[in-house]
């Protein structure tokens, strides 16, 4: 068994509301060499924590984990199209094992993922389809949320179930750090958004579009005192990443998702997926960890982390 973790955050408006080039030559290169880490590793699996932004998820039934037997990429925000590569059978055999540790999950045999899960998977991979890889998604943008102790425990469950395995594995947490683009509340929502909110799925070209030209607007200005959103915390971001590399995981079961949210907006609970993967890694044993990068990037609208670990 050997077991590497990536976590990375995500953001729809890359390549299509950039910051300067020397910027996104900055990342760039951090990606690269994470891709070529990742490459040198050459996983027989990967699990994939990730975040839905009502893509494949809604509130006509919201459950705050799922694992997928299938998924399929809806190719928002230039990501891919296509199927991602999932071994079914370890799936289902992860998902009993899951429940067996008194964490409850739902199972889809026909899941639908969105940039959370699949921006990354390409940036690390060049593919969706390279390696095997198990996506679970956390709820981390619907309220209400469980607390953080429960998506902990969550992870610790995968983490025992990928020591019974010989295999070498990637752990990926895909989303945040800090940012508030301008996703909904069903709370107070008209009618015509609440609607999307409980059943949308599959939207028009013509209204994905709309929601993409939406969230390519509220990066030009955020940032600045024409947004209304939460600005990113970059203080928060880098404690909350001093948090995970330096073994205080414990210290999440006291988070207080209210507070999160004032203090760093409202998505920043992507950071879920961050807690998921390094508690998996954490329940196989010790390991060591590493800022890799961190840059508050507000055309992105995000905190911008890479961070890596690996057993020690």
């Amino acid at each position: 068994m050997s077991i590497k973790l990536k976590c990375l955050s995500h953001t729809p408006l890359r390549g299509l509301n950039d910051p300067g080039a020397d910027v996104v030559r900055e990342v760039d290169t951090v990606l690269a060499q994470a891709r070529a880490e990742v490459e040198a590793f050459d996983p027989e699996l990967i699990v994939i924590f990730a975040p839905d932004h009502y893509n494949g998820l809604f509130y006509d039934l919201m459950p705050p984990f799922v694992i997928a037997t299938a998924a399929e990429s809806v190719a928002d925000y230039q990501t891919l199209p296509g199927p991602l590569s999932i071994p079914r059978d370890l799936a289902l055999e992860m998902t009993k094992f899951i429940l067996d540790q008194d964490v409850d999950i739902a199972l889809s045999h026909r899941l639908q993922v969105d940039h959370g899960c699949t921006q990354t998977l390409e940036e690390l991979t060049g593919s969706l389809t390279r390696y095997p890889a198990i996506p679970i998604i956390i709820n981390s943008v619907a309220p209400p949320f469980g607390p953080y102790r429960r998506v902990r425990k969550l992870g610790e469950a995968v983490g025992k179930f990928l020591a019974t395995l010989n295999k070498r594995v990637l752990i990926l947490g895909t989303g945040g750090l800090s940012h508030e683009p301008p996703v909904p509340l069903l709370s107070g929502a008209p009618d015509e958004i609440a609607n999307f909110l409980i059943a949308g799925r599959n939207p028009t070209p013509e209204a994905r579009a709309a929601r993409q030209a939406r969230t390519i607007a509220a990066g030009k200005i955020y940032g600045t005192e024409a947004c209304a959103q939460t600005p990113l915390n970059e203080e928060w971001d880098l404690a909350f990443i001093d948090l995970l590399t330096n073994r205080r995981l414990a210290e999440v079961d006291d988070f207080r998702i209210d507070e999160i949210s004032k203090a760093a907006g409202r998505s920043t609970h992507e950071v879920r997926t961050w807690v998921a993967a390094f508690a998996a890694l954490a329940a196989t044993g010790p390991y060591a960890a590493r800022k890799d990068y961190y840059r508050a990037i507000n055309e992105w609208i995000a905190g911008y982390g890479v961070v890596s670990a690996e057993q020690a």
